[in-house]
């Protein structure tokens, strides 16, 4: 499974876009404001309905953002990092290693808004919850995104392999890092080139027809939850 939209029946795919957007600003704006353990476990029990409601398992949804993980690693050690004994100060690595979390959990309900979510409804529902061109804007932004990312992964893991194929493990680190590093950049930079070409020969629109969204019963509770995650944010 790559980070991208895949077709189902769960929960969350019948969910409303516009819904499942307002839930990832909530869990994130809670996120934001509750940085305390207590408010860090209501938000994994948030998380871990959204992983639920998406059929997802943590470890499907963890390893699809598994890039994030050393830095989300390295800050902890680098907040706690001191140049003498006791060489890791405890006071300073326990709030680093909650702001990780937290993006942690933030990251496994975005994981799970994409999975269910196709990037044209991603598009539609920022278009109209936001209007004008700034909206125009945001949602092909987006809706690039979606498209791109995954193949960008895709290539990234293409230039791991033919490393490896070339007894590429045997270099220094460094050299590996600066290998597909370069590979990657290569890749991302021709497949932009690519993409523009593709949108002009397809005479790409600002303001396309977009599907229609409609709310459901579904989206009630849904609703409700994020509406008090925005209220315990505020509080």
């Amino acid at each position: 499974m790559t980070l991208s939209y895949e077709p189902g029946n769960s929960v969350a795919h019948r969910l409303d876009p516009r819904t499942k957007l307002a839930a990832q600003f909530g869990v994130a704006l809670a996120a934001v404001s509750h940085t305390t353990p207590r408010g860090f476990a209501v938000l994994t029990v948030v998380a871990a309905l959204a992983l639920w409601a998406a059929a997802l398992s943590p470890i499907e949804a963890l390893w699809e953002v598994r890039y994030a993980f050393p830095f989300l690693v390295a800050g902890p050690v680098v907040a706690g990092f001191t140049l003498g004994p006791p060489w890791i100060a405890l006071e300073e690595t326990v709030p680093a290693a909650l702001s990780s979390y937290r993006v942690v959990v933030v990251l496994a309900v975005s994981v799970a808004a994409v999975h269910t979510t196709p990037a044209r409804d991603s598009r539609a529902a920022i278009q109209h919850t936001i209007p004008g061109r700034a909206g125009q804007l945001l949602g092909i932004g987006v809706s690039l995104v979606f498209r791109f990312l995954p193949v960008l992964i895709a290539d990234l893991s293409r230039a791991r392999v033919a490393m490896r194929a070339r007894l590429g493990t045997e270099r220094p680190l460094v050299d590996r890092i600066r290998i597909v590093t370069i590979a990657g950049v290569d890749r991302a930079l021709s497949r932009a080139d690519r993409l523009g070409l593709a949108l002009r020969a397809r005479c790409f629109a600002w303001n396309p027809t977009l599907p229609a969204l409609q709310f459901t019963r579904l989206d009630v509770p849904a609703l409700a939850l994020t509406a008090g995650l925005f209220v315990w944010a505020l509080l």
